[in-house]
């Protein structure tokens, strides 16, 4: 039962909160959650388990063109999306904001019962950033909402990380920019800091365990599935430059430079 689930969530309460004045808990801006899901009992439930356990404020809506409508107007820090919507689906809501220059920054969220290993490819590849299939827990879905949260908190506060150039690829990480052969190539922002990463970290063997701390902020009892259909994603959208994301296997991935990957090609 839902209701039992939210009984069982054991987090601490908001005593520390009770001396405060009204004005003075407000000093920290909350963060603004979109949920879209038509199942009415499961959204309030979500609602009212992240406004109380996390610095945020949810609004609940039950159709695609509804929550269209909502992120174009009030563009929200985290989009928690069910699949099986009316009017529009899921999945085309997921393909819209990530390739909307003003909402593809957004955290997506899916929550869905659709378990299959396809479903769960197909909205990764979509550039979904985490993936959650019903029944859920209430507690790992409010962890996963607070590091997706911190994650963006961190990301724009990250120091400037420079540039990266080669015979193929440009990549400003500043401009949050990259070209492959003078072509400016889109990425969504989770592909951008992988490949952010992987640059850093040129020559090196990465695992997938580091990139889900690293690049998803999960710790290691994630599955690392997504790690790889986001690397395959990557690989795809940068052509011939995609070659230099080596995968070693066993072990991880590597970023090398150009002048290695085509020395091992011949």
């Amino acid at each position: 039962m839902w209701s039992g689930q939210a009984a069982a969530l054991d987090f601490p309460p908001h005593s520390v909160l009770r001396g405060l004045r009204p004005d003075a808990r407000n000093i920290v801006a909350k963060h603004r959650i979109l949920i879209v899901e038509d199942e009415r009992d499961i959204a309030g439930l979500i609602k009212h388990t992240l406004e109380r356990h996390t610095d945020s404020e949810a609004e609940v809506v039950g159709t695609g063109d509804a929550a269209l409508k909502s992120m174009t107007e009030r563009p929200p820090n985290l989009v928690i999306l069910d699949l099986n919507l009316p009017v529009v689906s899921g999945l085309e809501i997921c393909r819209i904001v990530k390739t909307r220059s003003d909402l593809r920054h957004v955290p997506v969220i899916m929550l869905t019962a659709r378990t299959s290993e396809d479903d769960r490819v197909t909205g990764l590849e979509l550039g979904a950033d985490d993936y959650i299939t019903k029944p859920f827990s209430l507690r790992e879905l409010t962890a996963r909402v607070r590091v997706a949260l911190r994650r963006t908190v961190h990301i724009d506060d990250r120091p400037a990380a420079g540039s990266y150039r080669d015979a193929h690829i440009v990549a400003d990480f500043d401009a949050v920019a990259v070209s492959v052969d003078g072509e400016s190539v889109r990425l969504t922002r989770r592909e951008f800091e992988l490949l952010q990463f992987l640059v850093q970290n040129k020559n090196r063997v990465i695992s997938r365990d580091r990139l889900l701390e690293r690049v998803w902020g999960y710790d290691r009892s994630i599955e690392t599935r997504s790690v790889d259909v986001h690397v395959g994603r990557l690989r795809t959208k940068l052509r011939v430059a995609g070659r230099q994301i080596e995968t070693v296997v066993g072990l991880g991935y590597r970023f090398v430079e150009e002048q290695i990957a085509q020395a091992q090609k011949s």
